[in-house]
């Protein structure tokens, strides 16, 4: 997972929404019901501890957490996770209110997920409420809020809400080793650099099928970073090469790999 830009795409709001009883519903990501339509939604510019790992991916996920909360003990990075899930239940007991322009959040969740961002019935971000209960990190999609404000602002708030909930020891944060927090997200940051410089290196086999691929698929291609793999993914369907003219201030170079690697 990364932070990215989620551009474009009018919020739709969607007031009197319930939590819908799903076994996979955790702390940034769970199903809602509303007019008696389900769909499991993704929390903007959050990322809770995870609950489990079942896949390679999903380990991998769990060992950046930990690096990131200065934690040792991975297996803690469920413990919280749980904790966080709990959390999200209790603050979603009364009906809520959802903004969502519908962009694909991707994930294994049956239907799909979309992105979305969640005000309890106190009148309070979830997002935020998680951050400063130490139940999670300031990480994932951005774009700007209901309320206008810039997403540059809104993360940077965000950020400081993280500060301030592990200075308060919140949460996770009791958990961190700050005598290993430096060293295990240098090693982190290592990590990625690492994997970055594969991706990189490595020859596209074939052409990437621009409709169904994951963002870090999308960003093999030459040019396209999270905000491009991002705003692709919200336009799709794309069906020509004049469909990627909706991308706002996309060089011609990358235009141009784009179709390159991608058959349009």
């Amino acid at each position: 997972m990364f932070t990215g830009v989620c551009l474009g795409g009018e919020l739709v709001r969607l007031d009197g929404a319930v939590l819908a009883d799903y076994g996979g519903n955790d702390g940034d990501s769970f199903m809602i019901e509303h007019n008696d339509k389900k769909q499991v939604v993704r929390l903007y510019y959050v990322d809770c501890p995870e609950t489990h790992a079942t896949t390679e991916s999903d380990a991998r996920r769990v060992r950046e957490q930990a690096q990131h909360f200065g934690m040792a003990d991975k297996r803690k990075v469920f413990e919280y996770g749980k904790e966080a899930a709990n959390f999200t239940e209790k603050q979603l007991a009364k009906p809520f209110t959802v903004h969502t322009a519908y962009a694909d959040a991707m994930g294994r969740s049956p239907g799909g997920r979309v992105f979305a961002f969640v005000t309890t019935a106190d009148g309070h971000d979830l997002a935020e409420l998680l951050v400063e209960h130490g139940y999670a990190r300031s990480y994932g999609y951005r774009r700007e809020l209901p309320d206008g404000t810039h997403y540059k602002e809104a993360a940077a708030r965000l950020d400081d809400k993280e500060t301030v909930a592990a200075l308060k020891k919140q949460g996770i944060w009791k958990a961190t080793n700050p005598d290993r927090l430096v060293e295990l997200r240098a090693a982190s940051r290592l990590e990625v650099a690492e994997l970055n410089a594969i991706t990189n290196s490595a020859a596209i086999k074939g052409p990437i099928n621009i409709n169904t691929a994951t963002a870090e698929e999308l960003q093999a291609i030459k040019g396209v970073g999270p905000a491009t793999a991002a705003r692709i993914i919200e336009l799709r369907p794309i069906n020509s090469a004049d469909d990627l003219d909706r991308i706002p201030r996309l060089p011609q170079k990358t235009k141009a790999n784009i179709i390159q690697d991608t058959g349009l």
